[in-house]
């Protein structure tokens, strides 16, 4: 990558910063700088030994695991540590066994940095799997920079980002975002014309609107059909909004863009189906909501609203069932709570393949090495659950992808109505907005 673009980044995230501390404090205060990280087996002193140079490879696994983001990350460190012991199980990693370190950055944006700065200072990782919201990236990704660490990111984002210290296995906007508002407008989708752009009042959800609002208004889609709102993590009373949409939808064919975020998801599609909203009626085209989110709601009451994502657990492939058979099983040998209920989703197969792809690259360069292993990601190919073979891109450390528009069953499943015949591309840099 060219390194004034790393560094314009690097300048830029940190900016970035300090104005996202403050959208940090706007969460539920349920836990602080003060909580207690977990680990499998921790090492916390300055002078801990490289684990390349041990007996064990360390890894480190940044999920919030308590506040409003564990309703989705919890299955996400649960995914990592299953696909750890899948590695060991068949021979580790250069001969050694990989030894997860679990910390808890507690939904806590400033403490994600903090947590990143233990594992490679303290722990000494030699790579952090982990994220979920863009803010606890963006916390992050100074950190790894300054360090010259290597985190991979498992989840659809803004775009707008690109450095050399992470690895991007969710979606950009054009393998989400924009393939979904385009399907919405599309006949098959029900020809909308009027759009609510609802999300949580971060950087995730405003940048992918801006990108959104450009996109409709290139289609032909007038400024008072678009209506934009964002509420707080943890928001849970959206009895006004639902009725401000019921009121907005009147006269044309209207369609909502949720980028909720969190367990404000329960309360927004209860108060959907309180109001008798129908996806015939408005259909709800969810970013950040997949079967783990669906797990707390009655979705009886919401079949036929959409979903855009590279992946689902009803695809049918061979690699997809013996994927949702392993973390079953995984699930049910570590007590998961309901661990015979549990889902896979998107997310969750994103992690999957890229601890997978770390595991191919670290075997390719011979070595643990940051420098290294970053070349021999590039180009490196994975036969996904979702039936794809995905291809870490060589310049950009994004994934080509599917895109695959999901409509929710009343078993809390999704039926695959619409995927791409081949894997795209990701382009981090959106047209619709400046650099």
């Amino acid at each position: 990558m060219n390194s004034k673009l790393t560094s314009r980044l690097s300048v830029l995230a940190v900016a970035v910063i300090g104005s996202l501390s403050l959208i940090g404090c706007q969460k539920p205060a349920e836990n602080n700088t003060e909580t207690n990280s977990t680990a499998t087996k921790t090492a916390t002193t300055e002078t801990a030994t490289p684990a390349a140079n041990g007996d064990t490879i360390k890894v480190g696994i940044l999920h919030s695991l308590s506040g409003t983001m564990a309703i989705s990350e919890t299955s996400l460190k649960d995914t990592a540590l299953m696909t750890i012991d899948e590695i060991n199980a068949n021979g580790g990693v250069l001969g050694k066994q990989l030894e997860p370190i679990v910390v808890d950055p507690a939904s806590d944006w400033p403490l994600f940095a903090e947590k990143a700065r233990q594992l490679l200072t303290q722990d000494k990782v030699d790579v952090i799997f982990g994220g979920w919201t863009s803010v606890s990236r963006k916390s992050v990704l100074p950190v790894v920079e300054e360090l010259n660490g290597l985190m991979f990111y498992p989840v659809q984002y803004e775009g707008q980002e690109q450095s050399e210290n992470i690895f991007y296995t969710g979606a950009a906007p054009n393998q989400q975002a924009i393939p979904a508002v385009e399907y919405l407008m599309s006949p098959e989708g029900g020809s909308a014309e009027r759009f609510v752009l609802l999300g949580t009042d971060y950087v995730y959800p405003r940048t992918t609107n801006q990108i959104l609002r450009a996109f409709l208004k290139s289609k032909g889609v007038a400024e008072k059909d678009i209506m934009e709102e964002y509420t707080p993590f943890g928001f849970s009373n959206y009895q006004t909004i639902v009725s401000n949409v019921k009121s907005f939808s009147t006269g044309k064919k209207t369609a909502v863009i949720s980028t909720i975020n969190g367990d404000s998801n329960v309360p927004f599609y209860r108060e959907l189906a309180n109001q008798g909203i129908k996806a015939s009626d408005i259909p709800v085209m969810a970013f950040s909501v997949g079967e783990e989110e669906l797990r707390g709601i009655d979705t009886s009451l919401l079949q036929g609203h959409l979903a855009s994502w590279n992946y689902f657990m009803s695809v049918k492939n061979p690699v997809n069932s013996a994927f949702t058979k392993k973390y079953k099983k995984y699930a049910l040998d570590h007590k998961l709570p309901n661990a015979e209920k549990v889902v896979t989703n998107d997310p969750m197969e994103a992690t999957y393949v890229g601890i997978n792809m770390w595991k191919q690259a670290v075997e390719k360069a011979g070595t643990t090495d940051v420098d290294k292993v970053r070349i021999s990601m590039g180009g490196q190919t994975f036969d996904a659950p979702s039936g794809y073979t995905l291809k870490m891109d060589e310049e950009n450390h994004h994934l080509w992808k599917p895109v695959m528009i999901g409509q929710i069953r009343a078993d809390g499943q999704f039926d695959v109505i619409s995927k791409t015949p081949k894997v795209i591309r990701a382009e981090p840099w959106s047209q619709y907005i400046p650099k």
